[in-house]
């Protein structure tokens, strides 16, 4: 894990019990404007490269991803989640992004889903790590200046998480 979003010892993997999924849990992503923030604080990003051992004579890809978080925006202020998705040494895929815009205070949760011809498959008999790269990223807009807006990967009922489903398929 690399990233403004994702400091040491702030997120972490887990896969699901059946293989079908695994979360990702972050303690620390979050991107803010106005207040006290710096200007580095609009943006924030993760980057994770994960090696994922499969069944011989299978491949993988990701088929849907599930963000969630929570949200405050100043009237005038938006928010943007962005992710891409991509094998070492392989193109990334388009990133997908989802706005919100203030006033805005609530929890929020987007869904990622690729069409199965558009699936972006590790390629059989390859070891590729598995990278996402994602972000969240917060504008002021016509917001009264100093105003603090924010958005994070975090939720009011203590469930900080992303969960990535795979799509399985014969070599």
């Amino acid at each position: 894990m690399n990233g403004s979003g994702c400091p040491a010892g702030t997120a972490a993997v887990a896969p699901s019990s059946d293989n079908t999924a695994f979360t990702v849990t972050y303690s620390d992503y979050l991107a803010q404007t106005g207040g006290s923030s710096k200007p580095t604080d609009i943006r924030k990003n993760c980057q994770l490269s994960l090696a994922v051992h499969i069944p011989q004579g299978f491949t993988y890809g990701i088929a849907s991803a599930d963000y969630r978080g929570f949200a405050s925006l100043a009237d005038g202020a938006s928010g943007l989640e962005r992710a891409n998705y991509y094998h070492q040494g392989m193109q990334q895929s388009t990133p997908i992004s989802h706005s919100i815009r203030g006033p805005y205070s609530d929890n929020w949760q987007f869904t990622d889903r690729t069409p199965v011809t558009e699936i972006v498959w590790k390629p059989c008999g390859e070891n590729r790590n598995f990278n996402i790269n994602t972000e969240l990223r917060v504008d002021e807009g016509t917001s009264a200046p100093g105003e603090t807006s924010f958005m994070a990967f975090d939720s009011a009922d203590g469930s900080v998480r992303t969960v990535y489903h795979f799509a399985w398929k014969e070599c």
